[in-house]
């Protein structure tokens, strides 16, 4: 049973910030080395130039457990301060226990729960919900939310069409009190009729995994790209505009906008349909690919170490996935 504090409800914020992406950057001229494409391909249609590959060794474990000790570090908390560690991943080391609770040992978060978010891409913006609602409820402090994926692994290496969307990565940040309440409001949704349009079929007691579904690559990602495409301009854009006349605001006052980083036509086609201007738009596509549940989290550091994201600003947030899932989360940034 969870010991509720008592007391008033109060904000959250986003306090701190921590990344770890793999040193092996795979290239688009690598790629059509194996593959029949080519860099002008696959950039023309995607955006993405590179990404990043983890080591045979490594699982999302191991990149989320550096995303969170820099994030702990930058921050000045111990491990056994954390309340909660939540990892979102569609990538996990294993399908149980919870990738959340072996980064939880790794890092020696001893004294909080721990599980994983499974909401496709979306899921860091559903697991930054659930953070949110715990620390505004006043039941928790210190939560940590973690993106992390090693999506290198889910693909199909002879399929153009998907391997090429893909990189590794992990993000986490600290969600926190405060008084100023500087995470606004969500946006939340799914329909599940888009189930076959992105998925990894087998694995799972629907389709356990035998002879069969190895041969035939039930283990990797599948896509239907148009449909993809479809609902995902179609989802951000309605869910954007949902929060934000929730706030009552509009376009004019977002500082930046943060998308998943799944596709740079996606993107852009939101983006316009939303009225952003490029200047308000954050993308690093081109060098990470789409990392998932990573890729939310990626940009905020890229983001505000660069000085696009500075204290003060109206941050918008966006993310779309497997499920088919979306999600959106305006802020005040207070870093």
């Amino acid at each position: 049973m969870i010991g509720l504090r008592r007391g008033l409800v109060r904000g959250a914020r986003i306090s701190a910030l921590g990344v770890h992406v793999p040193e092996r950057v795979l290239t688009n001229d690598e790629i059509s080395q194996f593959l029949d494409t080519s860099d002008e391909w696959i950039f023309t249609r995607t955006g993405i130039r590179e990404r990043r590959i983890a080591r045979a060794d490594q699982a999302a474990s191991d990149l989320g457990e550096v995303a969170a000790r820099r994030c702990l570090e930058s921050a000045g908390l111990v491990p056994a301060e954390l309340d909660l560690v939540i990892v979102t991943t569609i990538s996990p080391d294993h399908i149980m226990p919870a990738t959340a609770s072996i980064v939880a040992d790794k890092i020696g978060a001893t004294k909080a729960g721990a599980f994983d978010v499974q909401a496709g891409c979306t899921g860091f913006v559903y697991g930054l919900a659930i953070a949110t609602a715990f620390v505004s409820a006043n039941i928790y402090q210190n939560v940590l939310v973690i993106g992390a994926e090693v999506l290198s692994k889910m693909v199909d290496w002879e399929d153009r069409s998907s391997c090429v969307l893909f990189g590794d990565g992990a993000g986490a940040v600290l969600v926190q009190p405060t008084d100023n309440g500087s995470i606004f409001s969500f946006d939340l949704g799914n329909d599940g009729s888009g189930a076959p349009f992105l998925n990894v079929p087998a694995g799972g007691s629907r389709e356990p995994a035998s002879h069969e579904t190895v041969r035939q690559h039930g283990h990797a990602m599948h896509m239907t790209g148009s449909e993809v495409f479809k609902f995902a301009t179609r989802s951000v854009v309605g869910s954007c505009e949902k929060v934000l006349g929730d706030a009552e605001l509009t376009v004019e006052d977002v500082d930046l906008f943060v998308p998943h980083q799944a596709n740079v036509r996606i993107i852009e086609t939101a983006a316009r349909r939303l009225g952003f201007t490029e200047a308000q738009v954050f993308v690093n596509l081109d060098r990470y690919g789409n990392t998932s549940c990573a890729s939310i989290p990626i940009c905020l550091h890229e983001a505000s170490q660069s000085g696009r994201l500075k204290k003060g600003d109206m941050l918008l947030m966006a993310g779309f996935g497997a499920g088919f899932t979306w999600g959106s989360c305006l802020s005040k940034w207070e870093l």
